[in-house]
């Protein structure tokens, strides 16, 4: 081991390969208490009334309770208390009871499930839909059902992890990031050896918050025959008038093969979805294995993603005050010099740039007051790290004004600004 405790990252333990299961994993734990002691982890801290935008948590270093301004959630409409849809959850479970019982092949699926895909496919306008217990599942699920060994799959360089697992069979190549022109070279060079090329990008990307060009890729897509993948998690409920995402921004649903996403953002439930043509589907609902091997989602959880898609239409002012809030606080950080990158969505990503820092800028925003999640690497390169912060509609004026205030203050603390 050439690297001591205090150099290592989470990286070095995915390579360790000549050690037994317990030399690896108390070798994680020792680096585990070193961050600890420096007060460094700061993760896992517990919550003791779920999400919000002022939460009570529990300080993981003194086990006291402390309130915080919270921005490490993505429920972006502040959906997860909101009235009617704690309501429908609870019919749900007074009807349906409190599981599914099997997966939706063999007898898990309700009529409550019927209904969500097909209003997930009518908001997408797409034909049809399924829909898997996590947004991870629904990635990783879809793709290895879909690819393999005779594949081109082309990736964005920021998606997400569920994307990569799901890719592992077939061939990978990577484009620099939201970079048509290194995307075009790609497809130019492989053009014609494989039996598909696969493009997937992310529609809003989640640790940069940036929205990839849509209208551009898909050209590039239809030109060269490739098939387009987007995972849209982080722009439904967030970009557009109705919500529709990066999709309803640049006016493009019939260019996109399959689009994907979560039930665990905006719709202020848990699961997944993937929503294309009639054909592709049918198929996934025989051969996604994380689909068709998993039980199915809860009916109280399906239940409060109807809710939330009526909500969207019938309740827009959510959107309108997310928006608002995003403005704000955006114009705010351009006041006072804070670098957040591209960000053009409700994730905000303050730039630290250097791994110690951010370790501490994130334990002296907490102690403050302010809860965010440091982001290090291998999620982002040593010098890209950043404090994540995302925007909820339920944040006031008041909440974001401390905030920016005490970024500041941090931020001149470290000489970051």
């Amino acid at each position: 081991m050439e690297a001591t405790i205090t150099e290592m990252s989470l990286k070095d333990f995915e390579k360790l390969k000549d050690v037994t299961i317990s030399e690896r994993t108390n070798l994680f734990y020792d680096f585990y208490l070193h961050n600890r002691s420096k007060k460094h982890s700061n993760y896992r801290i517990a919550s003791k009334i779920g999400s919000g935008s002022e939460i009570p948590v529990i300080d993981p270093y003194s086990n006291e309770e402390k309130k915080c301004i919270s921005f490490v959630s993505n429920d972006y409409l502040g959906f997860t208390k909101h009235p009617k849809i704690i309501e429908a959850g609870k019919e749900a479970l007074d009807l349906y009871g409190s599981g599914a019982g099997s997966s939706p092949l063999i007898g898990g699926q309700s009529v409550l499930h019927d209904q969500l895909e097909k209003e997930i496919a009518a908001f997408f306008n797409k034909e049809d839909a399924i829909t898997y217990t996590s947004g991870y599942a629904a990635n990783s699920g879809t793709l290895m059902a879909l690819l393999n060994s005779n594949d081109l799959v082309i990736l964005d360089m920021g998606v997400h992890t569920s994307v990569l697992e799901g890719t592992m069979l077939a061939n990978k190549k990577y484009f620099l990031h939201n970079d048509v022109t290194s995307l075009e070279r790609i497809l130019e060079t492989n053009k014609g050896k494989y039996n598909n090329m696969v493009i997937i990008i992310d529609g809003v990307y989640s640790q940069d918050g940036d929205i990839a060009p849509l209208d551009k890729i898909s050209e590039l897509a239809k030109a060269y025959n490739a098939f387009l993948i987007v995972d849209e998690a982080h722009g439904v409920g967030v970009l557009g008038e109705e919500g529709k995402g990066v999709f309803e921004i640049y006016n493009i649903f019939d260019k996109v093969d399959l689009i994907t996403g979560t039930f665990s953002k905006s719709f202020a439930s848990v699961g997944g979805f993937v929503a294309g043509n009639k054909e592709v589907i049918a198929f996934l609902k025989f051969f996604a294995a994380s689909n068709i091997f998993s039980a199915a989602a809860t009916p109280q959880s399906v239940n409060t993603v109807i809710k939330a898609m009526e909500l969207l239409k019938t309740e827009p002012q959510w959107i309108k005050q997310l928006q608002s809030n995003v403005a704000y606080f955006r114009n705010g950080l351009d006041t006072l010099g804070i670098d957040y990158g591209k960000s053009n969505s409700a994730i905000f990503p303050i730039m630290i740039r250097d791994e110690e820092k951010t370790k501490r800028i994130g334990r002296r925003l907490f102690e403050l007051g302010i809860y965010a999640n440091p982001i290090l690497y291998p999620a982002v390169s040593r010098k890209q790290t950043r404090i994540r912060m995302s925007l909820l509609a339920i944040h006031t004026q008041e909440m974001l004004d401390k905030t920016l205030n005490i970024l500041d203050y941090t931020l001149k603390e470290e000489n970051i600004i």
